[in-house]
């Protein structure tokens, strides 16, 4: 298949559903049946894993994770893999931003049954949380990022690695119950359990922890119940450190790459990792149980991989060869996962632990050549049906619809009879504009989305089966996925990015880890949603104790366990 035609066919693959039946691996792990469907284990006792530890390296393609067990370049991660499965084939569930990513690990669903399309999303039903009487029209922008701490508070600086300690009162939706005006957090934005929750319910004395990259937008891994995990870290990448005034995604001292300031703050999950498998709490302070399901994030290589190629990062080809900064950023975390391994062996907790590394995206474009920075045409094009007004406190859209890009785009119209008026012009403008061929951007941001060779704008009310009907005031109208290699920015500090569903963003590494199990390679086409079910099924209860199991049918990852069948309830 052509170069160009791949991004479209692998959004039609990424929109349409994937049935992955079960298998049965010699040396898998032997867990106990459930007594019924949806109900508690008859003898959990049985089970031989205690403890499952998930590790999201975001940006790792599968090719990634090839090349550097095939070059022998990670190490600790080939030891993982010569006692693991590794699905070649692994694929978000459509969308590759971080907070779906996520999402489809911790609750077995996408976006249709979690309700998170992005950390910087539009909810048509909710207003302001400086609205606090929820007077006028809905219709407001919701993070689930950095903005969510109260460092963030009227526009503060965010000066503290916690995010300040607390909720951002102004970032907190509000919706209308009867006569009250209430606050939605995060952890009720979801509209979904997750893993924590289920063993926590489930399992008796069950402990669970999780360490993420916003100190307050990632209180959705919870769940609804606000109460799914244990020991939350509190860190947030976007809080300043250092001489040069940036975050952990800029450089340091302003001389050094930005990703060797992120290894600083992936060093922060490592020690949490570390002091949790220690029988600690993350800051190592108290006594805690050593949870039952716990695990991180590195941003490391994903930092690495969006630096301009000319300075180091990406990659030098469209085989993924690593360029230096992205080479050097798997060596430091494969030394991370080394050193998490060898933590669980001298705590004599390697044979009770199922390891999951996988990752929440990748990273577009990998082949710079096909690179256009064409900026925010999107929302250009749509200009005169959405933006125009925002909240005066936090700047945020409020009542006049949105569109949050990167290299895919979403739409969200607040008034939806503008429907068919805003698709004829999306797609009446798929043009690609001239970009200039050594910055590869683009000289002035036009009315041209460039979706004309391999893209495609998705009306998603045509789809309401994969991403929710938007009708329900939560789903987008509009997916456009552009062109391959296109990213909606005109920013020289980045010449890759993800959110959308081209093979770059959404083909990423998965390999799941015990040492009872024998090396194998499995190609079936599976989703990184299969993760959650499995990691239930693992600690011996129902997968189908998941909500959005239920709601999608989501199997158990082919051949992870011994007892598997095609009907797991």
């Amino acid at each position: 298949m052509h170069q160009r035609h791949l991004v479209c066919a692998a959004v039609l693959a990424a929109l349409g559903s994937v049935a992955s039946a079960a298998g049965v691996a010699p040396g898998s792990l032997v867990v106990s049946r459930d007594a019924a469907a949806g109900g508690v284990p008859a003898d959990v006792h049985r089970h031989a894993v205690d403890h499952v530890l998930i590790i999201s390296i975001d940006g790792m393609h599968q090719q990634d994770l090839a090349r550097c067990l095939a070059d022998k370049t990670c190490p600790n991660i080939a030891a993982l893999a010569h006692h693991g499965v590794n699905y070649t084939n692994a694929w978000t569930p459509g969308l590759s931003d971080s907070v779906p990513g996520l999402a489809a690990l911790v609750t077995g669903g996408g976006p249709r049954s979690t309700g998170l399309f992005y950390d910087d999303i539009y909810d048509r039903t909710l207003y302001a949380g400086t609205n606090t009487q929820c007077v006028g029209n809905p219709g407001v922008e919701v993070f689930l990022q950095e903005q969510v701490g109260i460092d963030a508070l009227n526009g503060g600086a965010l000066l503290h690695l916690d995010g300040g300690g607390a909720f951002n009162p102004q970032q907190i939706p509000r919706r209308k119950v009867g006569s009250r005006c209430v606050p939605v957090y995060p952890h009720d934005f979801i509209q979904t359990n997750t893993i924590f929750e289920v063993v926590k319910q489930h399992l008796p004395h069950a402990h669970t922890a999780w360490s993420d990259k916003h100190a307050w937008g990632t209180d959705w891994v919870n769940g609804p119940s606000g109460q799914g995990v244990d020991d939350m870290a509190r860190t947030e990448i976007n809080s300043i450190d250092g001489p040069a005034g940036n975050d952990f995604t800029g450089s340091y001292d302003g001389i050094a790459p930005a990703y060797q300031h992120t290894q600083k703050f992936d060093s922060l999950h490592v020690r949490n990792i570390l002091n949790q498998i220690d029988g600690r709490d993350s800051t190592g302070q108290s006594a805690a149980p050593v949870p039952t399901i716990f695990g991180t994030n590195f941003q490391t290589l994903s930092v690495a991989q969006k630096a301009p190629n000319a300075s180091g990062g990406g990659y030098v080809d469209a085989a993924f060869t690593p360029n230096a900064n992205v080479k050097a950023a798997i060596a430091w975390v494969d030394g991370a996962v080394g050193q998490i391994s060898a933590r669980l062996q001298a705590r004599h907790l390697a044979d009770s632990t199922l390891v999951v590394l996988t990752a929440k995206h990748g990273q577009s474009p990998a082949d710079r050549s096909g690179l256009r920075k064409i900026g925010h045409a999107v929302g250009a094009t749509l200009s005169a049906f959405v933006g125009g007004g925002s909240d005066p406190a936090t700047g945020n859209n409020v009542g006049n619809g949105q569109v949050t890009d990167d290299d895919v785009a979403f739409v969200w119209l607040n008034d939806r009879s503008q429907h068919a008026a805003a698709k004829a012009l999306l797609e009446g403008s798929t043009a690609c504009p001239d970009v200039d061929p050594a910055t590869k951007t683009v000289a002035a941001i036009a009315p041209q989305i460039c979706a004309d060779n391999g893209g495609a704008v998705i009306d998603l009310a045509a789809m309401p089966w994969k991403f929710g009907d938007p009708a329900n005031g939560r789903t987008p109208d509009f997916m456009v996925q552009p062109n391959p290699g296109v990213i909606y920015t005109t920013s020289q500090a980045k010449d890759m990015e993800h959110g959308g569903a081209a093979p770059d963003d959404s083909h990423v590494a998965l390999l799941v880890s015990h040492p009872s199990f024998e090396a194998r390679t499995v190609d079936r086409r599976v989703q990184t949603t299969q993760v959650a079910p499995t990691v239930i099924r693992a600690l011996g209860l129902s997968p189908w104790l998941l909500e959005a199991v239920r709601k999608e049918g989501t199997q158990v990852l082919p051949h992870a366990l011994s007892d598997d069948r095609r009907d797991d309830r």
